[in-house]
């Protein structure tokens, strides 16, 4: 019961956050595409319905099935050392952003990793739909990262309910072509990640592709050396992607699939 309601309402704010970032930067685009997005939408999209299927069918319960699982079991710090449930959730939290991050960095340093998560970098142009662009298989690599770090946590389910919402949104957030006032855009980085600061990550240039690395926190960055605040080239005259995977016909479905394996 709690998992079908929690599989509703991520859903919901899912579709909701999508479609509101959507329609913001339809309004404030922050930069001039490249590519007229009705192709990049539907197979990015199209990236995401797979993912989420193959979720689905791999780990059914995902990550709060985990923390289920490791509550009724007695498994993990947090149900062996006894905690204030509202300590208990905001130290997961803060641990899962964590680990979500050291992934990711993980992902660009290990060659095969790298192969997987390049995909999500090929991308010409970065709007709303490149936040779900990530290939299955490292949706699930993700996932059982994300189910293990719960289960040694003993994280409470709705530290992971909370955490796994907050991922969604702010994935759609920060890689929406958005142009947010420089004030406010200032004044946001300094606890989450903005799309201006994430939007340097998906420079073509290695040095700035392998910064900022955040989700959501955008603490990490600045703590381990990886923040950098602007593109060199700055954010309209910037090249987004990759040196390879530069033909407009990689934006294709099945192509999309087999860049890990080219």
């Amino acid at each position: 019961m709690f998992l079908d309601a929690e599989s509703a309402v991520r859903l919901g704010v899912y579709a909701g956050a999508l479609a509101l970032f959507m329609t913001l930067e339809a309004r404030a685009p922050r930069r001039t595409r490249t590519q007229t997005p009705r192709a990049r939408w539907s197979n990015n999209l199209a990236i995401a319905a797979l993912n989420a299927l193959a979720v689905r069918l791999v780990f059914p319960a995902a990550a709060i099935g985990a923390a289920l699982w490791a509550q009724a079991e007695g498994v993990g710090l947090f149900n062996v050392i006894e905690t204030p449930g509202w300590a208990a959730i905001l130290i997961a939290f803060v641990v899962l952003d964590l680990a979500v991050y050291a992934q990711h960095v993980l992902m660009h340093v290990a060659p095969p990793l790298w192969r997987l998560h390049r995909m999500h970098h090929a991308d010409l142009d970065i709007d709303v739909t490149t936040g779900v662009r990530f290939h299955p298989l490292e949706i699930l690599v993700s996932m059982a990262w994300k189910m293990a770090v719960v289960v040694a946590l003993g994280a409470p389910a709705a530290a992971v309910f909370a955490f796994e919402i907050a991922l969604n949104a702010s994935s759609l957030f920060n890689h929406a072509n958005l142009k947010l006032p420089a004030p406010l855009d200032r004044a946001l980085r300094l606890v989450i990640v903005t799309p201006d600061m994430h939007r340097v990550h998906h420079s073509v240039e290695r040095c700035e592709t392998d910064s900022n690395f955040g989700f959501t926190l955008s603490l990490w960055d600045r703590l381990f050396g990886a923040y950098r605040a602007q593109p060199a080239a700055g954010h309209d005259a910037m090249t987004i992607g990759l040196p390879i995977f530069r033909d407009a016909r990689e934006t294709r479905f099945d192509r999309l699939l087999s860049q890990p394996f080219r």
